[in-house]
C-alpha cells in the first residue's frame, strides 16, 4: 500500500522526486505520512480536501482484507 499511496502522489505533483511516504505502524491502525514538496502541497490536498480524501477513500478500499485501520496524513 505504500507504493499505492506513493504512485498516486508522484502523479499529481510537478515535483515527484520529492514525495516522501513513511509507514508508520501502530497498535491497531497503519498510517500513511505523506511528505511533498511545499508548492505541491495544494495539488495534493486539492479544492475543499476533495483530492486528499479520494486519496484516503482508495488505501482504505485497498485495506479491505487487513485487520488494520489505514490512513494517509499529509505532513
Amino acid at each position: 500500500m505504500k507504493a499505492l499511496v506513493e504512485t498516486i502522489a508522484k502523479a499529481l505533483v510537478d515535483h515527484p522526486h520529492e514525495v516522501r511516504v513513511n509507514a508508520v505502524d501502530k497498535e491497531r491502525t497503519l498510517v500513511f505520512e505523506l511528505s511533498v514538496h511545499p508548492d505541491d502541497m495544494g495539488k495534493i490536498i486539492g479544492k475543499q480536501g476533495r483530492i486528499a480524501k479520494a486519496l484516503r477513500t482508495v488505501v482504505m478500499a485497498a485495506s479491505v482484507d487487513t485487520d488494520k485501520r489505514v490512513t494517509v496524513e499529509i505532513v
